[in-house]
């Protein structure tokens, strides 16, 4: 008993195409669709790990500029499909009490009238 080991489809020899008859043809044409489904694959899992990453990426960036823990980026990405700034703010006003989080009064307008809310409560309770 021999130890070699080789597909029958590499043994044939290579004809010119216009002397294929049925079978050579259906052979050759079905060895050409397997690479080309394999090709497919690998360009899938290519593209499916640069998605992957690009949300990581985009995930760690938004938090780092907002200041957040890089560890919360675990959360993010299973809570979020569309890793987009917009997103991860949604998420973070929505969740952000789970990891500690408080967004940041960024208008003056606002900070003034949560300064006279404080006083009138203040005011309310002294009085």
């Amino acid at each position: 008993m021999s130890n070699n080991y080789w597909d029958d489809e590499e043994d044939e020899v290579e004809v010119p195409e216009h002397q294929l008859d049925g079978d050579a043809l259906v052979k050759r044409l079905r060895k050409a669709k397997r690479a080309d489904e394999k090709r497919i694959k690998e360009l899938t899992e290519q593209l499916e790990g640069f998605i992957k990453e690009k949300r990581q990426q985009t995930v760690s960036e938004v938090l780092a500029k907002k200041g957040v823990n890089a560890k919360a980026a675990r959360l993010i990405l299973k809570d979020v499909e569309d890793a987009t700034e917009e997103s991860i703010d949604s998420w973070l006003r929505d969740n952000g009490d789970l990891i500690g989080y408080t967004p940041e009064i960024q208008n003056e307008d606002t900070q003034k009238d949560l300064a006279t809310l404080r006083q009138q409560d203040i005011l309310t309770q002294g009085g």
